[in-house]
């Protein structure tokens, strides 16, 4: 277990984590951490905390090397109540995981995955199933091209 922050390494998986008060929107991206891709949702359950093992499941799974959690800033990009919320959720996952957990700005990023999903023709039903996970997927990537552009 964890309970201090680490580096994620610069090559393998890695999750990304879109925390919602329902549910948690998961992606995962490619080995050489270029391109996210959605993969699921988890329930959130803050009376039992049960999503931390069951993201934990998920990075076992993938081989994840690193998690990486949206942290969801003010527009001005201040830390508020939703964005110390994750900063506490982070701590637990750092608790829970065996591997590194990193913070991402996350502004806007449910707002640009449902325009995505609008733009491919995808309908409000598929929509929702999709929402969560696409989320995550939006702030994987801004990960990841940031990092790229740091360190490659």
């Amino acid at each position: 277990m964890r309970s201090t922050a680490a580096t994620i390494p610069a090559a393998g998986r890695v999750l990304g984590v879109d925390l919602g008060s329902v549910r948690i929107g998961v992606a995962v991206c490619d080995s050489g951490q270029r391109v996210a891709t959605p993969v699921t949702f988890v329930a959130r359950d803050p009376g039992t905390g049960a999503h931390r093992q069951a993201l934990a499941d998920l990075a076992a799974e993938h081989e994840a090397v690193g998690v990486v959690v949206g942290l969801p800033r003010s527009l001005s990009g201040r830390i508020g109540p939703a964005a110390r919320e994750a900063l506490a959720e982070t701590d637990e996952l750092r608790r829970v995981l065996d591997v590194a957990v990193e913070t991402v700005d996350e502004r806007l990023s449910t707002r640009s995955a449902a325009a995505a999903l609008r733009a491919s023709g995808r309908g409000s039903r598929d929509q929702r199933r999709l929402i969560d996970a696409s989320a995550a997927a939006v702030l994987l990537q801004v990960w990841l091209d940031t990092r790229s552009g740091s360190q490659r």
